[in-house]
């Protein structure tokens, strides 16, 4: 008979909460005197208490209680409270609910007085119900100290209008501070030392440009983020003095004719293929994957390094391109044009005919592009239509890319990785700047038959490195939290499709309703729900699979010219394989938790960069057509009013709801509507409507739009006096903002 353990769960998941750090199975088995049999029973509560979402895991299979914050994080300082402690809260804090407490350990703070907006990577401990204390490991640099904003005269005096949106305040300009700014100026400003409330001063420290350049919309975002721009001298000087790089020990592939497919706009080609029949395997494919050897020139600690890593990386605009790397590098001697020599790292891999990876090797070579393609002139040749550029490639290299490519689509059919139907736009401009054109970007075969070929290559890097034993700068998807899922399951149940409950959900069970929402017409709709639940894809060096993919593990190997994770993950298939001295530094390696939490913060701040730009582009396009009809689709349903998707240019907008039609709204989180407690008139996410362009706000890049025709009437039978039971009430509060 199996003797009962002399611990319960209860005094576990106590022993964890109140542990300051996180703690793994052995510090757990050593509290509790647990040996032998009992760890299995031990191993078992664990693993029932994080499916119950009591835990969270974190590094080193170490467990923390669910919602802790993880113990090395970056902060920015907020001031100083009554007693003088230095106080700060997460970058990263996207809840509704209020940030916990973090106070600065003044004896472990290795920085010198930091100030407000100062960023610090820390390590922190849990000393109290949300408060934590953290010690500062290194500083980040600070967080914004600028506002932009659009100048205007006024007399004597001058004012600047925000373009943050949320930000309504003007600011007050005198004229001896206003730097020589004219009307319709954007510009930087930022305060003056001294005063306080309503006479602090502020002045002009930079013209940007004025509003009616649509150059302006990407410096407005390229300052509001504050994206580094300039290269040091040194960088510089770096850059170039590089050359060509001799054949020596590498591989020579230049008799191979890998082939570059990117967009038609594309500045810099970093990713070449190739595909051939396995002789030795029936339907199977060997598949050459050559990406820029960045490494080569790019060395650890270099100028190039440091500039390359506090971009973390390029950042792409309608009109310009903030590269990681100077263009030197960037458009010249990283990037594959054709009929010239130039080094890369190649992945050598051979699948099977379902696309399963059977076998790869890492090695350094010499390339030669045969030809710069784009994905439509690639698509027109396989449809029949060639050029007299792929004409001469159809048999020999395009033929036989797409012959892996359907290999390869068959294994991601077959692993139910997740299929969203997003829509993506494509900003044509002008010779003048203005914007010409804007439409949804379409999605071709052949931009999946890349998108397949790197992430194959990505795969094999990761399983790559792991056989080695050698660190990995993951490129980690963790699955929804349990909350996520609860309410996307709910969301999901009032469409009519069954999402199954616990936590043990994977992709197959989305991309199933996905496929279900497809055969019913909701495609979108359902896409929009399961984007929203999806967690943020980050880079670590602890592995915890990709969810969206579905694929255990996964790395970026495939772009070093603009993401510097993929400088890593080279550096270290060259140490891994002996392939050079130029590999991964030990010292770098003992930094990679503090290194994916710092690239993963670029990559957000520039997503954040282009989101912005773009709007502000989308907005001048349509400012001419104020007033003019649409026809839409509600994207979002929130307390203050609908988001809609206009059918004609995929554009963003806002339906304030003081502009609905005349009653009180409850908003419902769980089904996604707008309904009127009086009339019942119901909005719900996904409904077709008619709308008018009322405002196209360029300072924010804000479009608001009234509604014209649409939502659900009740029929008289179901018609009710009061708010639904289903419904979360909502009771206005101070002036009546919810009824028209």
């Amino acid at each position: 008979m199996a003797r009962t353990p002399h611990f319960t769960k209860r005094q576990v998941l106590e022993f964890i909460q109140e542990s300051p750090t996180p703690v793994g199975k052995r510090e757990i088995a050593r509290a509790f005197n647990i040996r032998g049999g009992a760890r299995i029973a031990l191993k078992a509560i664990l693993k029932e208490l994080q499916s119950e979402g009591h835990l969270d895991r974190g590094e080193k299979r170490r467990v923390r209680p669910a919602g802790d914050l993880p113990p090395v994080i970056v902060v920015e300082v907020v001031g100083t409270d009554s007693d003088g402690e230095v106080l700060c809260r997460p970058t990263n804090w996207d809840s509704d609910d209020a940030p916990p407490a973090i106070y600065l350990n003044p004896g472990k703070t290795r920085v010198a007085a930091p100030g407000p907006k100062d960023h610090l990577l820390v390590r922190i401990k849990k000393v109290g119900p949300e408060t934590y204390e953290a010690e500062t490991i290194r500083a980040l640099g600070k967080g914004p100290s600028v506002i932009i904003g659009v100048y205007e005269q006024h007399g004597s005096h001058g004012t600047v209008r925000p373009t943050t949106r949320g930000r309504r305040k003007d600011i007050r300009i005198s004229s001896e501070h206003n730097g020589g700014a004219q009307n319709g100026d954007v510009v930087a400003i930022e305060y003056m030392p001294g005063g306080r409330g309503s006479v602090r001063q502020a002045k002009v420290v930079e013209r940007i440009g004025p509003l009616s350049d649509p150059k302006t919309f990407s410096l407005i975002a390229i300052h509001s983020r504050e994206i580094p721009v300039d290269f040091s001298s040194d960088a510089l000087a770096q850059a170039e003095s590089a050359g060509t790089v001799e054949l020596g020990r590498r591989t020579d592939l230049r008799d191979i004719p890998l082939v570059t497919i990117d967009g038609a706009d594309a500045r810099d080609f970093d990713d070449a293929v190739w595909a051939e029949p396995d002789e030795e395997t029936p339907g199977g494919w060997r598949i050459i994957v050559a990406i820029a050897d960045v490494a080569c020139y790019v060395k650890p600690h270099d100028a190039l390094d440091r500039s390359a890593y506090d971009r973390g990386t390029s950042v792409y605009f309608p009109d310009r391109v903030v590269p990681m790397l100077p263009e030197a590098l960037s458009n010249g001697w990283c990037s594959l044009v054709p009929h010239e020599d130039r080094p890369c790292l190649a992945a050598e891999i051979h699948i099977d005919a379902e696309g399963g990876i059977r076998r790869h090797r890492f090695f350094r070579a010499l390339m030669r592009s045969a030809a710069r393609l784009t994905y439509e002139q690639v698509q027109r040749g396989r449809d029949g239509a060639p050029d007299q550029t792929t004409a001469p490639l159809l048999a020999d290299v395009i033929a036989p890319l797409y012959g892996a490519y359907e290999a390869l689509d068959r294994g991601r059919s077959k692993r139910g990785t997740l299929e969203l139907e997003l829509t993506e736009l494509a900003i044509s401009l002008g010779e003048d700047g203005q914007v010409g054109a804007i439409e949804p970007r379409p999605r071709l075969d052949s931009h999946k038959l890349i998108e397949e070929f790197m992430i194959t290559a990505n795969v094999a890097a990761a399983e790559s490195l792991e056989s080695k034993e050698a660190p990995v700068m993951y490129r980690v998807h963790e699955p929804p939290s349990l909350d996520k899922l609860e309410a996307l399951r709910q969301s999901l149940a009032s469409l009519g499709y069954k999402l199954q409950r616990g936590n043990a959900i994977r992709s197959t069970h989305l991309s199933g309703i996905l496929q279900q929402a497809a055969e019913s017409g909701q495609p979108e709709l359902v896409s929009s729900l399961i984007l929203r639940s999806q967690s943020k894809a980050v880079y670590a060096p602890e592995n915890q699979g990709h969810f969206g993919l579905a694929l255990n593990r996964y790395c970026h190997f495939t772009s070093p010219i603009r993401r510097y994770p993929d400088i890593l993950v080279h550096r270290a298939l060259i140490s891994a394989h002996g392939l050079g001295a130029d590999g991964l530094p030990d010292d770098i390696v003992d930094q990679f938790d503090e290194m994916g939490e710092k690239v993963s913060t670029t990559e957000r701040r520039a997503e954040a960069a282009e989101r912005e730009a773009r709007d502000r582009y989308v907005t001048a396009f349509l400012s001419d057509r104020v007033d003019a009809k649409f026809r839409g689709r509600i994207s979002g349903v929130t307390r203050f009013g609908l988001f809609v998707t206009l059918d004609e240019i995929g554009a963003d907008g806002l339906i304030p709801i003081s502009t609905l039609p005349n009653d009180y709204y409850d908003h419902d989180e769980t089904t996604h509507q707008l309904v009127g407690r009086n009339s019942g008139l119901t909005y719900r996410l996904g409904e077709s409507v008619l709308i008018k362009l009322r405002e196209a706000n360029i300072d924010t890049g804000g479009l608001v739009f009234e509604i014209l025709e649409g939502g659900t009437q009740p029929s008289k039978q179901r018609r009710s006096k009061g708010p639904s039971s289903k419904i979360r009430k909502k009771r206005p509060k101070g002036p009546r903002s919810r009824r028209k």
